[in-house]
């Protein structure tokens, strides 16, 4: 026991880059780095060695959602300096080596996304914004808003596919409809998207009526690979993270064949610049039963089997995490509202979700990239440069 306790206070130790204090289960405090403490943790009840070890961000993570483990600081600052420090244990995650198996069938997926996006409507209109747009913004101007930095986003995805008004679009993954009604509204396009969340569903049903988009904008409650039709333009935002490793061939593959010939698609979507995430056992268990992130490699060797061709790839790291890092301050603002209405273990959660995800951005272990595709190598209708993603002047409708 005495050595257990020696080992653990070691691995503590060497943990973070950062000068931290650790209160022990016995109630020693230990500092540990130099200078004064930027978080001070407190482990209120002795976590095994061997559990902590090998699968750290689980088990601290449920640690933490139990108030086994307290932390008085910033969790962004705290895990952001786990992954800079040489050696921490929490780093040696053996999970990225040894991919559990997963179910990705149509069952299963519609499960997954529900598991996490039908949490309810009225969950994420406590800390998004009025876009109810859930995934990476852009940011063009130091103090854009969010809600601003999310409708940049949107345009800078269309303007990407230099889309002419009149032709149409399939959005995977369509989240709550804002590209389908930015597309159709300002773009001209006949836009369709396809989502596995009834209350994403129901919400773009509701605002397409409301917009009086019909006949403009359809949204579609299915598995994109039911889809049978081709289209102009695709998008897909936030959404090959979830198709799981072993059907990532497929989805870009589905990609392709959605594609009329001289199509082209914008995806965006959470990527490992090296390595990448891989999976998360916390992430898993918790917030995207399903998920995998894949790294570049994966990505280019799949578009690249589908038969589709680059026209540019963007890494937008840095925009996530301030993207996150709004997320988290808006749901500062309402955890006393959502421990009322789901409980503190939940809202521990989400916490640690939102912080440890900008952590994890900013410390450079994921990214977020976009990728701009074309069907074909030739006759594409794109301008020799890039200048047109930047012009003022969006396509009206």
């Amino acid at each position: 026991m005495v050595l257990e306790k020696t080992v653990y206070r070691q691995l503590l130790s060497r943990a973070f880059d950062i000068p931290v204090t650790v209160t022990y289960w016995d109630g020693k405090l230990e500092a540990y780095g130099e200078g004064e403490p930027v978080v001070q943790i407190k482990i209120n009840k002795e976590i095994p060695l061997k559990e902590m070890t090998d699968k750290p961000t689980l088990i601290l993570g449920e640690a933490y959602m139990k108030g086994d483990i307290e932390i008085d600081g910033s969790i962004q600052e705290l895990v952001a300096s786990a992954y800079r420090q040489a050696g921490s244990f929490l780093k040696q995650n053996s999970f990225l080596k040894h991919l559990p198996k997963m179910s990705h069938s149509e069952k299963s997926s519609q499960k997954d996304i529900q598991s996490h996006y039908d949490i309810g409507n009225d969950f994420y209109e406590m800390w998004l914004d009025d876009t109810m747009t859930y995934s990476c913004a852009y940011f063009e101007h130091d103090d854009d808003t969010l809600e601003q930095a999310q409708l940049n986003k949107v345009h800078h995805i269309l303007n990407k596919l230099h889309p002419e008004s009149g032709k149409r679009l399939l959005d995977i993954g369509s989240g709550w409809g804002t590209l389908l009604f930015i597309a159709a509204e300002e773009y001209g396009l006949n836009a369709t998207g396809v989502t596995l969340s009834q209350e994403q569903y129901d919400y773009t049903k509701q605002q397409i009526k409301e917009r009086h988009l019909e006949g403009k904008v359809d949204v579609l409650l299915e598995d994109y690979r039911e889809v049978n039709d081709q289209f102009d333009y695709v998008t897909s935002v936030g959404m090959f993270e979830h198709v799981g490793k072993e059907n990532l061939g497929l989805y870009f593959q589905k990609v392709a064949d959605f594609l009329v010939p001289e199509g082209r698609a914008l995806i965006h979507g959470i990527t490992g610049q090296h390595e990448g995430a891989g999976v998360d056992p916390f992430i898993i268990k918790y917030i995207f039963p399903g998920g995998y992130i894949p790294n570049v490699s994966e990505n280019l060797k799949h578009i690249m089997d589908a038969k589709l061709q680059f026209s540019d790839i963007e890494p937008l790291r840095r925009h996530y995490q301030k993207t996150l890092e709004m997320w988290y301050a808006n749901y500062e603002t309402v955890r006393e509202q959502v421990i009322a209405k789901y409980g503190k273990e939940f809202d521990r959660m989400w916490s640690l979700y939102l912080q440890a995800c900008a952590a994890s951005f900013e410390a450079g272990n994921i990214d977020v990239i976009q990728y701009s595709l074309v069907k074909a190598p030739s006759g594409t209708g794109l301008p020799m440069t890039r200048d047109y993603v930047y012009e003022e002047d969006k396509v009206k409708a």
